[in-house]
């Protein structure tokens, strides 16, 4: 995992490196309900604490059996295609503690949506989970999965779960090629990297939507360490 708290940027796995989110407030402007932010503009994060655990949002705890039978259910069908979940999501989406915790703090009415194995329309062998999207589908996010065993979130305005039945069989099968697409590039540009791995997308999605709300409010008085850290990287002088 590499390390953000030289400000260095992580390897965007061939894929533009962007953040999907809305403002945060006076601080960082959006002009709609979303905006699309250079990921090495954004706060870097100490990449040490991602553990797997998720002990910055109180832990896992027990299980929730109907997520558990859901994550196994596309575990599955990832390993009949030799493909793995990272061990930091199912953590994430069976836990009773955690899963729904973005939803929760969700201040543009993102909500857990969690897809089965989804072909990627530009490298063949590879798959998207989806996991989180818009309430207006505006934008969706997934686990992007290749043979190699790298695993990352990518977000995109595409929902892949609905494509074409034939183009999903080609893929699927092996039977159609990049370079057989004529909407490659296209597509390829509609996917972008957002995170190196599972936890740190969801650390910096809750941190930024819990630090919306504070910012909304107007009282920054009990900002929390870990939110007036990151508002910091945008206004480094601010006496709060």
């Amino acid at each position: 995992m590499s390390d953000e708290r030289s400000g260095s940027i992580p390897s965007s796995a061939g894929f533009e490196a962007a953040w999907c989110a809305t403002d945060l407030g006076e601080y960082r402007a959006c002009r709609y309900t979303y905006a699309t932010y250079p990921y090495e503009s954004l706060p870097p994060l100490d990449s040490s604490r991602f553990t797997g655990a998720f002990q910055w949002l109180g832990g896992g705890g027990s299980l929730e059996p109907a997520q558990v039978e859901l994550v196994d259910d596309v575990a599955g069908e990832l390993a009949a295609r030799g493909l793995a979940l990272p061990q930091d999501f199912v953590t994430f989406m069976t836990s009773a503690n955690l899963y729904g915790s973005l939803d929760k703090v969700s201040v543009t009415g993102c909500w857990s949506d969690l897809s089965g194995p989804l072909p990627s329309p530009v490298e063949p062998g590879s798959f998207l989970v989806r996991f989180l999207r818009d309430q207006q589908d505006c934008v969706m996010w997934y686990l992007y999965l290749r043979p190699s065993g790298e695993a990352f979130v990518v977000y995109s305005p595409l929902d892949y779960e609905y494509e074409d039945d034939y183009e999903y069989e080609a893929r699927r099968d092996g039977t159609k090629t990049e370079t057989d697409l004529d909407d490659a590039g296209e597509q390829r540009t509609a996917i972008r990297w957002c995170a190196p791995s599972f936890e740190e997308f969801a650390h910096r999605y809750w941190v930024e939507n819990r630090l919306w709300s504070v910012l909304e409010a107007g009282d920054l008085s009990g900002l929390e360490p870990q939110l007036r850290d990151y508002l910091r990287h945008y206004a480094p002088d601010a006496a709060w």
